[in-house]
Formats: C-alpha cells, sequence, structure tokens
C-alpha cells in the first residue's frame, strides 16, 4: 500500500527546505509556477481554437488557472473525505495547493497549437527518421520524438529548464511532480507519456522519496492526487469547451440545454434560468457554471473514496471520471460527445490545424538542421551558428548527446507562443533546404 507520508514529501531536488512563516513548501512551488516564463507563454498558445479574435475564449493560460481551482476545491473535497488516513501536520489547504500547483501546470509544456503541434511534432521526426541528423539517434532515444508528449515536456521544463537549467529546473516539491504526472512512463512504451528518457533518472529518484514502486523499467505507480488532476482538466475541458463552441456560434443553447439538465440536477429550471438571463449564454452560465462545477466536485470526491484501497495500492487502471455513474456526470459524457461530433472538427479549427503542421515543419526543417550543421561544423557554418545563437542554448554544442542537443531544439520550439511559431516560420519558410 502507498503511504501518505512519503506520498506528500515536500523534499525538492538538490535543494534543502528553508522555513518560512508565510508560506508552506506547496505556496512556493505555486508561486514558482506562476512567475515562471513558461507559464506566462500559456496566454498566447491554443486551447482548442487557434487564433480567436474573440477574447473571451481560453487559452491555454486560463484554462490551467481554472483547472487550478477546481483542482484545489477538489482536494479539499477529498481531504474532508479522508483525514482520518493522513497525516496529522497536514492541513486541508496544505492538501489543496499540492493539487493545485499540480493542475496549475499540468499544460505548460504544451506545444504551440495545442494537440495539433504535439501530432505535427511526431510526424515531422517519423517522416525523418533517415535523414541524416537523425540517423545516429538510437530507437530508444527517438522514442522521445517520434512519441512527443506536451506532458512529458512539461515535466522536463518543471525539472531541467526553468530557473536552474540542467539542475533540477524549478526545484519543485516531489509531491507536486508526483501529482502533475498523468502518465508515469517513458516514452519507450508509446504515446501518451509523462516522461522522456532524458529525465527518467529524476523521475526515478522522484519517486523512490514519494514510495511510487517501479512496476517495470521505467514505468511507475502513479501518484492518487494524479487521479484528481486528471478529473479537474476533465471537468474544466468538457464544460468550457462548449462554452467557447457557444461564443463562437459553433454551438446553440438548445444543443446544450440537456447538458446543463445533468450537470445543474433536479433543483435547477435550466430553461428558466436560461429565459431570466435575457437569453444571453454568458449571464447564463455565470448564474449556474458554479453549481454545475461543485456538482461533479462532489461526485468526484465521493468516486475517489469508493476507490480508495485500489487507489492506495496503486491497481486502479481507468479515470475517475470513467468510474462515475451518477447523473451529474451524464453532462460530463455528452459535453464529450458534443466535443468529438461538432466542435473539434469545425472547419475553421480544422484549417488552421493544417496550416500548423506547414509551420511546425517548416521550423523544425531549419532548426534540426541548423544544431545537426552546428555540431559538425561549430562556427564555421553561418547559418548553422545564426540558429544557435536564437535558441540560446550554449551546450547544444558537443558537450550533450545528439539526443539531447534535439531536444534543446524542442525546448525552444515547444516552447514559442502561436503567434511566434507562425512569424518565425514566415521569415524562414523560403530558406530552408528540406532535409
Amino acid at each position: 500500500m502507498l503511504s501518505w507520508d512519503s506520498l506528500l514529501s515536500a523534499t525538492r531536488y538538490a535543494h534543502p527546505a528553508a522555513q518560512d512563516p508565510n508560506r508552506s513548501e506547496f505556496h512556493r512551488d505555486y508561486d514558482r509556477i506562476v512567475f515562471s516564463t513558461a507559464f506566462r507563454r500559456l496566454g498566447r498558445k491554443t486551447q482548442v481554437h487557434p487564433f480567436s479574435v474573440n477574447d473571451h475564449v481560453h487559452s491555454r493560460l486560463t484554462h490551467s488557472i481554472e483547472v487550478s481551482s477546481v483542482g484545489r476545491s477538489l482536494a479539499i473535497s477529498v481531504y474532508h473525505r479522508i483525514k482520518e488516513h493522513l497525516p496529522k501536520h497536514l492541513n486541508e489547504h496544505h492538501f489543496g495547493m499540492i493539487l493545485q500547483s499540480a493542475c496549475l501546470a499540468h499544460d505548460i509544456g504544451n506545444p504551440p497549437f495545442g494537440h495539433a503541434g504535439e501530432a505535427a511534432i511526431r510526424e515531422w521526426f517519423r517522416k525523418n527518421r533517415e535523414s541524416a541528423p537523425l540517423k545516429s539517434l538510437t530507437d530508444n532515444e527517438m522514442c522521445d520524438f517520434e512519441n512527443f508528449d506536451g506532458n512529458a515536456q512539461g515535466y522536463r521544463i518543471l525539472s531541467k529548464l526553468e530557473y536552474h537549467f540542467l539542475d533540477g529546473g524549478m526545484r519543485l516539491t516531489y509531491a507536486t511532480i508526483g501529482s502533475m504526472l498523468k502518465y508515469p512512463r517513458t516514452a519507450l512504451y508509446g504515446f501518451p507519456t509523462s516522461i522522456f528518457a532524458t529525465e527518467s533518472e529524476l523521475y526515478r529518484e522522484t519517486a523512490n522519496v514519494l514510495g511510487l514502486p517501479e512496476l517495470e523499467n521505467g514505468v511507475w505507480t502513479r501518484h492518487p492526487l494524479s487521479y484528481l488532476m486528471e478529473a479537474a482538466d476533465d471537468i474544466c475541458y468538457s464544460i468550457l469547451d462548449v462554452e467557447d463552441a457557444i461564443e463562437l456560434g459553433i454551438l446553440t443553447f438548445a444543443e446544450v440545454r440537456d447538458m446543463f439538465i445533468f450537470l445543474c440536477g433536479e433543483n435547477i429550471d435550466v430553461d428558466l434560468e436560461f429565459k431570466e438571463s435575457g437569453q444571453n449564454f454568458r449571464d447564463f452560465l455565470s448564474s449556474i457554471r458554479g453549481l454545475a462545477i461543485q456538482n461533479l466536485i462532489d461526485d468526484v470526491s465521493q468516486v475517489f473514496v469508493d476507490h480508495y484501497d485500489e487507489i492506495m495500492a496503486g491497481k486502479l487502471n481507468k479515470s475517475l471520471i470513467e468510474l462515475s455513474q451518477s447523473e451529474v456526470m451524464k453532462g460530463i459524457r455528452l459535453a464529450k460527445n458534443l466535443g468529438r461530433d461538432r466542435i473539434y472538427p469545425d472547419r475553421r479549427k480544422t484549417e488552421l490545424e493544417v496550416g500548423s503542421y506547414t509551420t511546425l515543419s517548416t521550423v523544425l526543417d531549419a532548426f534540426i538542421t541548423g544544431v545537426y550543421e552546428y555540431r559538425e561544423m561549430g562556427k564555421n557554418s553561418y547559418r548553422a551558428d545564426r540558429i544557435v545563437r536564437l535558441i540560446g542554448q550554449a551546450k547544444i554544442g558537443q558537450s550533450v548527446s545528439t539526443a539531447e542537443a534535439y531536444h534543446q531544439v524542442l525546448d525552444f520550439v515547444s516552447g514559442m507562443t502561436d503567434n511566434y511559431a507562425t512569424y518565425l516560420a514566415r521569415q524562414i519558410g523560403g530558406l530552408v533546404n528540406p532535409l
């Protein structure tokens, strides 16, 4: 059985805890994430709809803030249900802050253009496997690139890149790190993944402190709080993707009415609420969104308790959303169906996603080739030298492996905002020699 005493460890990488009368170690995690440049860039990264001119549509930044809010409430709700199992020194606010920080950072590694950007990166590496820059990589090293995942890039940012480059990154508590990893397995096992091979030893150290068993080489037991992080993300994107679709005219109130009836329960007359809001969907949502989310928090908290023994034994292999059989969860399932059938196939969204493939292919053609040439010829290649300067990593030369050098390219590329990736692709588009 997993132990909360180790699962909630405030240990940090190469960094002893320092007492602060105003902030717990977990509050420090939250502050470090909020003030990071990687988090700030999420403001111009796609959640669902690229380059929306509507200011009410969610970006990765607003989505992450909302997930963190729901995650905190979810953790506190669970705390009061299981507190007899938890360390006595830990209160509900510390417990909530761990999950709030994990949720805040859960999308910090997403590349430009969201899931379409992830797919574009994976496809580029698979298509160019036999090119000169990639030929020297082993099949195991290629797994990191061919199974590229924003979740794994997020862990890389937190543990290696931001603040202390290649020396612990943000140096967050291991409890927060463990809570954020939804797929604690290396990319060797395919997509999705939360860990690249380059960070596997770092996570092995984290898992040892947290008491998370390694089930097989590169596969670990999930942290119990990661189930709550996953649920908070599901709750937010399911409801708020629908909200954005209404805002953009993709869906009408009539199409989402049944969803809100399930989410709000029998005590709320959804039709009356919509009428009293003047049939203004924003006003309608402001009056019922909180109730719908609270109903979901109560439901998910109870599902966590119902499956507590299985979670603590490290044997739960489904999400809490999947396991719920409640009426309120029917609303989330309707929302996901609307997303699959109506929102994600939207024509404008699809056109922009197709464009994102071209954008990222152009950038990767230039930067992977440039770094390859730099490692071969150094400053003798004017173009390669300028590309390495643009990336800004002096260690991208011979001092690191080829795989790590290309990871540093992806650190730069995946860190781009949608706008900057588009701008850069236009600047270099006519100057790239295909691999």
